[in-house]
């Protein structure tokens, strides 16, 4: 074995104890035996090594160099992605694509979008530590149903089992169900006690969803989107969204917030964006209902529970598409498809469909300042087409690099992170279209069929906005007394 093999062997060891689990190092590769018994055995929580906080440290230090995971602009075996840092000062925007992910046929992939301050940090730091902390307590999950010290699903079950168990399928995603709302929760108490990451007006927007198969698991909290490509039965690509977009304006949401005495109103000059407000203060005026961290607001109805959902994939599915609201703010779900089908690589749509979201805010807004952009687009057949060797791992490097390449450069919480990039407004457009798809939304409390067209909430069309946050509230003086 080579050092660099050796290094991503242990890089890759650090993670499997980070999951509390005793699995192959190889992957999610089951042994002869296993695969001769149709079974996966996972160790049970009293084998497992308690971590310290110094080795979780470390994990994340190796994160950047873990193999198969890309967060930076590139592509991997079916995905590409990009990001482009907009007129609004630093790139809050985080994106990550994690092949391999818990098993060889799951993938992790998720767009971050942060607000406030330290809202970058959030986003990488997040984008960072909820996979893993995913990973742990899906594993967790499937250890705790059983007593005994170790769990194995076989192939074969008595018939009296099949008859009062759940489904495969309800068992799985009750399973990914369970460890998407721990993990969230999970990450936002870390936030709160993070010792060096003021998080008190800062956060993030999280949309990530693990494929496994022909399985779609999905959580997200704020305005971030995700959407599929799917070919419909005349064979014609259509939009199919995914997410919705948990602004204020959702009359549920809006609900929460009112009863726990946060107040959501929009202001005179941007009628058309509804924003949470303190109570006894105008801030900060956050444009969303869910986020991490914005601990400032968690008393008064913000919160961090994501909204899971569950699909199966079909013959007809393309692509997904997860982006940061700076591509939606100007392109419908339509216009995007449209961008990714047309592009002429499948590494090159991250890109170019990053590049059609910057001109439009060109041309539609511009007295305005361009928002961050990031896309993430998977391909769910698993193929990328063949780029050039010179190319490797960049698209297009040399054109917002220079002599940088794929380099990531040190971010201001001694992560490694995305470099800065250099606006470019040379672009296709789009026609605009209308939208009519069915989201299967299943919240913490129920689960209910939303048809889009029905709903009458900007929230899900996405909208124009200044800032995610207007101002940062005033605590010089007390709080006054209820």
């Amino acid at each position: 074995m080579d050092r660099k093999s050796s290094d991503r062997h242990r890089v890759r060891m650090d993670v499997v104890y980070l999951m509390g689990g005793c699995v192959s190092v190889g992957r999610g590769r089951s042994s002869s035996s296993s695969r001769g018994h149709g079974c996966f055995c996972i160790g049970s929580q009293k084998s497992r090594r308690k971590r310290s906080y110094a080795d979780h440290v470390t994990t994340l230090q190796h994160l950047p160099y873990m193999p198969n995971r890309i967060f930076a602009n590139g592509r991997s075996r079916s995905s590409c992605i990009f990001t482009q840092q907009g007129r609004k000062g630093i790139n809050q925007d985080a994106m990550v694509v994690w092949e391999d992910f818990d098993s060889e046929d799951a993938i992790f992939c998720g767009v971050f979008d942060g607000h406030g301050p330290h809202g970058h940090l959030v986003a990488r730091k997040v984008r960072d530590t909820l996979p893993l902390k995913l990973l742990s307590f899906l594993h967790s999950s499937e250890s705790g149903r059983d007593g005994s010290n170790t769990k194995c699903f076989n192939s074969k079950k008595t018939q009296d089992e099949e008859e009062t168990s759940e489904s495969p399928e309800d068992q799985l995603g009750s399973l990914w169900r369970e460890a998407f709302l721990k993990s969230y929760k999970a990450m936002d108490k870390e936030l709160r006690s993070h010792p060096t990451l003021d998080c008190f007006c800062s956060g993030s927007t999280a949309v990530t969803i693990v494929k496994q198969g022909l399985n779609l698991f999905m959580g997200n909290i704020g305005d971030s989107r995700a959407i599929l490509g799917s070919k419909d039965s005349s064979n014609m690509m259509v939009a199919v969204q995914l997410t919705v977009d948990l602004k204020p304006d959702l009359p549920r949401e809006a609900e929460r917030i009112k009863r726990c005495k946060g107040r959501v109103f929009a202001l005179q000059d941007e009628p058309e964006v509804q924003r949470v407000w303190l109570p006894f203060d105008d801030a900060p005026g956050l444009a969303m209902a869910r986020a991490f961290g914005d601990f400032c607001l968690k008393e008064y109805g913000v919160i961090s529970v994501p909204e899971f959902s569950h699909r199966v994939l079909t013959e007809g599915d393309q692509f997904i598409v997860i982006a940061s609201d700076g591509v939606w703010d100007v392109l419908s779900n339509e216009e995007v498809v449209e961008v990714v089908v047309s592009a002429p690589t499948r590494s090159s749509a991250a890109r170019i469909l990053v590049d059609s979201a910057a001109r439009e805010w060109k041309l539609k807004y511009p007295t305005s300042k361009m928002d961050d952009c990031a896309v993430v687009c998977v391909y769910l057949d698993g193929k990328m087409d063949s780029e050039s060797e010179t190319e490797d791992q960049c698209i297009s490097a040399s054109t917002f690099y220079g002599h940088h390449s794929c380099t990531a450069t040190e971010s201001d919480d001694g992560q490694k992170s995305e470099p800065s990039l250099q606006r470019n407004f040379t672009v296709r457009s789009a026609e605009d279209s209308d939208l009519s798809t069915r989201i299967q939304v299943a919240d913490e409390d129920d689960k209910a069929n939303v048809t889009v067209e029905d709903q009458n909430w900007s929230g899900l069309e996405g909208v124009t906005r200044v800032n995610s946050l207007v101002q940062l509230p005033r605590f010089s003086a007390e709080k006054p007394s209820a």
